[in-house]
């Protein structure tokens, strides 16, 4: 079954927002072939799924999401809050990858 057709290609396009270049994200690359991806809030695992093998043309095996809280900062004597952004972390079928230079190309 198609994991592409029970979501508007309209809402995938939008779910992924950047990939994370990160000291921890390339180190997870490296050991678990896993790619890192901010995604919107509301994005459950099936989409996001869905959006990385319509985007990249690869197989995902799994899906981990993670959701962080933003830090507390503070301005003078005012505290604020950054917004929580939520992580994907993708695991790849073996033989599969994305690079990312060659994509801006």
């Amino acid at each position: 079954m198609n994991t592409q057709t029970k979501f508007s290609e309209e809402r995938l396009m939008k779910v992924l927002l950047a990939p994370v270049i990160s000291e921890k994200a390339t180190f997870v690359a490296e050991k678990n072939e896993q790619i890192v991806f901010k995604v919107l809030p509301d994005a459950t695992k099936p989409e996001i799924k869905a959006a990385v093998e319509l985007l990249f043309k690869v197989e995902v095996e799994s899906v981990q999401t993670v959701n962080r809280e933003g830090k507390q900062k503070r301005a003078g004597r005012f505290m604020g809050r950054r917004n929580h952004t939520k992580r994907a972390f993708v695991c790849l079928k073996p033989g599969q990858e994305i690079n990312f230079t060659e994509e801006a190309a």
